[in-house]
């Protein structure tokens, strides 16, 4: 047997550098361009759509699509979404306690699949707490596609640590008003997709999948429990992490958890739970749905973790005639986890609220999956 001594750190030995930013590192005006260029395929599309069941059938269906005049499938909003959020992790938020809220998310453009993107961030604000240790770090983050128009538009809060990172790596930073800053975000297409989809002149054939959610249906004041819940597993979690590209380890990583989480394990993505929640409505309010236009706010009061399961309720707000056949309606989706909603929506008339706005003696966090706007 041979016997060898004792090895010791080298002098010259690296630690790897941390990313992500601390609330110190962060300057207003300042733009981020992220690092990673993604090519939306088929077999991305499949496989974040076998995670969420959802039932838009313009994004499942390539003759329905091209009936509708797309030009092919366009990729879901809910995965534009994840892909902004998960992207902007490496300069944004991968020090951040908690992502807080979705100030608003636009769609401006359909992104067929096949197209390709990028991402940007903005510093919009930092705004310390009352106790000094963190702050609330406001950000917009845009997706462009190929020829430099945005595919999502999103602006977003974290809670993030004070503080500079001692070991942030040299990645691009733009200032405010340069050129290559203004590029990088991009430019929103001359007509929004909403206003473009409401003046076609739709096909005659009939757009009526055999599922509720018609227009006629959803009138302003219906309250819909949905039946079924999500149990979020843990293999589905972790891959869908590595799918979306999200570098945050509060994720992914049990060893950092036992010292950073505030759960002392890891914590689900908020914006997978956000879209759970948007798939459980989608059978009884998504069916009919030509394209998601907007978020109008939104909030994770509560964190989800391994093994929780996900309810869901939704309210209609707002509906309004576009044309003959189509129109706009608002909805406000509210998810729970680990209760059932109907006994939820007994106890708690005022549960459409927005929850972070309520007194705390009327907030349910205990078991509140997350307030995911309208």
């Amino acid at each position: 047997m041979t016997s060898h001594p004792t090895s010791s750190v080298s002098s010259q030995t690296v630690v790897a550098q941390d990313y992500g930013r601390l609330a110190g590192d962060f300057v207003v005006g300042d733009v981020y361009p992220h690092p990673f260029e993604i090519t939306v395929d088929s077999g991305l599309a499949a496989a974040f759509g076998a995670s969420f069941l959802d039932a838009w059938p313009v994004g499942s269906s390539d003759r329905l699509a091209r009936a509708l005049h797309f030009s092919g499938r366009p990729v879901s909003p809910q995965l534009l979404m994840n892909l902004a959020l998960s992207t902007s992790v490496h300069d944004v938020s991968q020090q951040c306690i908690a992502h807080l809220a979705y100030v608003r998310v636009d769609f401006p453009k359909a992104l067929p699949l096949g197209g390709t993107v990028r991402g940007a961030t903005r510093v919009v604000a930092v705004t310390p707490t009352s106790a000094g240790d963190r702050a609330v770090v406001h950000v917009h983050t845009v997706l462009t596609d190929e020829h430099g128009d945005r595919v999502l538009d999103m602006e977003r809060k974290a809670l993030i640590p004070t503080g500079q990172l001692r070991q942030r790596p040299a990645t691009p930073v733009l200032r405010a008003g340069d050129a290559a800053a203004a590029q990088v975000m991009g430019h929103l297409p001359p007509v929004p997709l909403a206003q473009l989809l409401a003046q076609r002149e739709w096909p005659g054939a009939a757009f009526d999948p055999p599922l509720p959610g018609r227009f006629g249906d959803l009138t302003p004041g219906l309250v819909l429990v949905h039946a079924m819940g999500r149990t979020v597993g843990d293999s589905e979690s972790m891959q869908l992490c590595m799918l979306m590209r999200n570098t945050h380890p509060l994720h992914f990583d049990e060893v950092y958890c036992a010292d950073h989480s505030f759960a002392k394990k890891r914590v689900v993505c908020g914006g997978f739970v956000a879209s759970w929640v948007m798939a459980l409505a989608s059978m009884d309010v998504g069916s009919h749905v030509v394209w998601e236009a907007q978020w109008q706010g939104g909030a994770h009061p509560a964190p989800v973790l391994i093994g929780d399961t996900i309810t869901a309720l939704t309210q209609v707000l707002h509906s309004e005639p576009l044309n003959d056949r189509y129109g706009l309606v608002r909805l406000r989706h509210v998810g729970l986890k680990n209760v059932r909603p109907a006994d939820v929506l007994q106890q708690h008339p005022g549960l459409f609220g927005s929850e972070l706005n309520k007194p705390a003696a009327e907030r349910i966090a205990d078991g509140f999956a997350g307030d995911q706007g309208e």
